[in-house]
């Protein structure tokens, strides 16, 4: 069963995409913030991370800086309210780019994408 991180200061889109992804038969943890994230992929090893952009104290596209540089293969799925970030050069390092919607169907088409394309670890 493939784990997912979700990083969202919202807590109704921790919820709503926890319930969703474990329906769909995801395990799933969450992290309201950027706090410590690194040390928590370290402990959970997530097989793919959703980043939120615009946290409160945290920048998301800083965020997956940090995830590259220590997790380079880890799939980073950029999950935004605004399109406008897709322009920032920095979310070029995201694997894929989705616009938040409560219609999750895009958000689980790139998490299986994200899955299927991994590199096996060695």
């Amino acid at each position: 069963m493939a784990k997912i991180l979700v990083v969202d200061d919202e807590e109704h889109i921790r919820l709503l995409y926890s319930e969703e992804l474990s329906e769909a038969g995801y395990e799933v943890i969450t992290a309201a913030d950027g706090y410590k994230l690194i040390e928590k992929i370290e402990e959970q090893k997530p097989d793919v991370v959703i980043l939120d952009i615009k946290m409160i104290d945290y920048n998301g596209l800083d965020l997956l800086q940090k995830i590259r540089n220590k997790f380079y293969n880890l799939p980073v799925i950029l999950c935004t309210a605004y399109d406008t970030f897709k322009e920032d050069i920095k979310s070029i390092a995201a694997d894929y780019y989705v616009i938040k919607s409560f219609d999750l169907t895009e958000l689980k088409n790139k998490i299986s994408m994200a899955l299927d394309a991994r590199v096996p670890s060695s």
